[in-house]
């Protein structure tokens, strides 16, 4: 900033100039103190000047509550299926005013080519996206991903100026082993934020994680885990997605001690759920239903995300920073009355002001290399009586390993409805190796048909699970045809879908359009006996290999507590 402009900005807070903007009359979050206070807001120059009384032009906001913007600091903004556009139009409404994005979703399907797309269309947005970048491209050596990233191909991206550090380190394992390629990783962020990602690690394996220089987890599911997490100095990320949903079972564990290392994110947010409960506000909700102080929630989206990812100019309501500032209705609902960027009214009465401008960008041309498999690729020779099966644990990630009779037909292995038994497959699509990794699957409910999604992290092959051979690979060569997206499929036919052209992830159409072709394969469904509330979320994670207990990969099976691959029939 110029010497001048600097001038203007102390000229203003000293009152001798007129204020661009007052805000008038609302309670003001103190999150530095713990305390409310009434006072006016002065803004100048897109800023924060003052607290108190200024002179310049008023905005009444009696009866409100002003909170910093609120900030979510782990978002895969891939999950919300939006292009960055279409992801800051959602947003905006619901009161976040920046997000940390972990683009490692992206980055596995297309490598830096996804890197430099997200940073290209998410430039001058009036919603900051910053990014940490992808550690684990891919996430484990027990997939096959689009791309692999090493040190030296994210050391060019370092110094961006919205690159904030190094995104979570999901080979948990290999951080604790040493593994030397992870630790050129982390070296490249000496002073600056490294994610975790360490679901129910513990003791002398945790210390090492927290020794190599992981500094935050959001994959706690346990009060216990995340007590301990907290002791050895980490930052917890208390998460509440449209599948993971620990903010509950772990809020005990923010005390008055530890508010200042603890933050709300949402990690995953399906569209559908970004438009029927909103986004950062439906946490600070949800928290304060739970009983947390309504100060320390905001606090925990706000302040506390700043300070940990070093954005020093902004995350409270104080001279100096930047006007990103929410009112709120009251603070039970959090129902989002006005949002101002940089000192500019964006919301107004909960829906975005006229004469917004989203900048264009040009969206990559649309990859699919799939080599079809045979149907008898689904319906393997019986190897055994006894098969490994994975369960669903509802509202979790994690899965159970399970061990029961193989359901058969004429000697090959078979899907068995009755008992919930599905057939699973993971089919490569990046490099049309013919890759098919096959399982059971317990916990989907499905009576026939079957759904099928490119969205499988975080390698993004695609995931199939279906109670019919056939209609299995007809989803399959359904999402081969849309070059990416969601599918359902009964009967030889596709009763609904959801398109995802951008990298197989991402829909270019806006919120409300692609919350309603979500809808619609939702329902298809349920309409297929389904009653998972959100089955291709589940579907999603089955083939992320580095969440316990059993997933299923290109490569097949994987024990992810010895994480190898394992055979599909037999105890062990």
């Amino acid at each position: 900033m110029d010497l001048n402009r600097w001038q203007q900005r102390l000229q203003a807070a000293r009152g001798e100039v007129p204020a661009d903007l007052v805000l008038a009359g609302a309670k003001v979050a103190g999150v530095y103190t713990g305390e409310w206070r009434q006072a006016d807001v002065a803004i100048f120059d897109g800023v924060i000047v003052g607290l108190g009384e200024y002179s310049g032009p008023r905005l009444d906001l009696s009866g409100r509550f002003l909170l910093p913007g609120l900030i979510d600091g782990h978002l895969h903004l891939e999950s919300s299926m939006l292009t960055p556009r279409e992801l800051a139009r959602a947003l905006l409404p619901l009161g976040t005013t920046s997000v940390v994005a972990d683009p490692h979703e992206i980055a596995n399907v297309w490598g830096a080519q996804g890197l430099d797309y997200l940073l290209a269309a998410s430039e001058g947005l009036p919603l900051d996206i910053f990014f940490m970048l992808p550690s684990c491209v891919p996430a484990s050596p027990l997939e096959t991903a689009g791309a692999r990233l090493e040190a030296p191909d994210l050391q060019p991206y370092v110094r961006h100026p919205r690159v904030l550090g190094l995104a979570e380190v999901m080979n948990f394992p290999g951080v604790v082993a040493g593994d030397p390629g992870l630790a050129a990783k982390i070296a490249l962020f000496p002073h600056r934020p490294v994610d975790g990602h360490a679901p129910l690690l513990s003791g002398k394996g945790l210390n090492a994680y927290r020794l190599a220089g992981i500094g935050s987890d959001h994959e706690c599911t346990q009060l216990a885990e995340a007590r301990e997490k907290l002791e050895l100095g980490f930052h917890l990320m208390l998460r509440e997605g449209s599948l993971a949903k620990n903010l509950a079972d772990l809020l005990p564990a923010v005390t008055p001690a530890s508010l200042g290392r603890t933050m709300l994110v949402t990690d995953d947010c399906h569209p559908e759920d970004i438009l029927a409960h909103g986004h950062l506000n439906h946490l600070l909700r949800l928290s304060v239903s739970l009983g947390l102080d309504p100060l320390a929630a905001v606090t925990m989206a706000t302040l506390n995300p700043a300070s940990y990812f070093r954005l020093r100019d902004r995350g409270a309501v104080a001279p100096g920073l930047a006007a990103d500032l929410v009112a709120v209705e009251n603070l039970e609902t959090f129902h989002i009355d006005k949002v101002l960027k940089n000192g500019k009214l964006l919301v107004d009465g909960g829906r975005l002001t006229g004469g917004l401008e989203f900048p264009p960008y040009t969206t990559p041309v649309p990859t699919m290399r799939v080599k079809m498999p045979e149907l008898a690729a689904f319906s393997p020779p019986a190897g055994g009586e006894l098969v490994k099966v994975i369960g669903l644990i509802p509202g979790q990630l994690l899965t159970e390993k399970r061990v029961l009779p193989a359901p058969v037909r004429h000697g090959r292995l078979a899907a068995d409805p009755l008992q919930d038994l599905l057939k699973l497959a993971v089919v490569e699509r990046h490099h049309g190796s013919g890759n098919l990794g096959l399982g059971l699957v317990q916990g989907f409910g499905l009576k026939r048909g079957a759904l099928a999604s490119s969205v499988a992290h975080d390698s993004h092959n695609i995931v199939v699970v279906g109670a019919d051979e056939a209609d299995m690979l007809r989803a399959v060569a359904h999402l081969v045809k849309l070059k990416g997206g969601l599918a359902v499929v009964a009967g030889g036919q596709v009763l609904a879908d959801l398109p995802l052209p951008i990298a197989g992830l991402i829909s270019p159409r806006p919120l409300e359009e692609v919350a309603a072709a979500y809808g619609r394969v939702q329902a298809a469904y349920r309409s297929l006996g389904g009653e998972l509330p959100d089955p291709f979320m589940a579907l999603s994670f089955l083939a992320l290999p580095v969440i316990p207990a059993l997933k299923l990969t290109d490569l097949g099976l994987v024990d992810v507590n010895k994480f190898e691959v394992v055979p599909l029939f037999g105890e062990d």
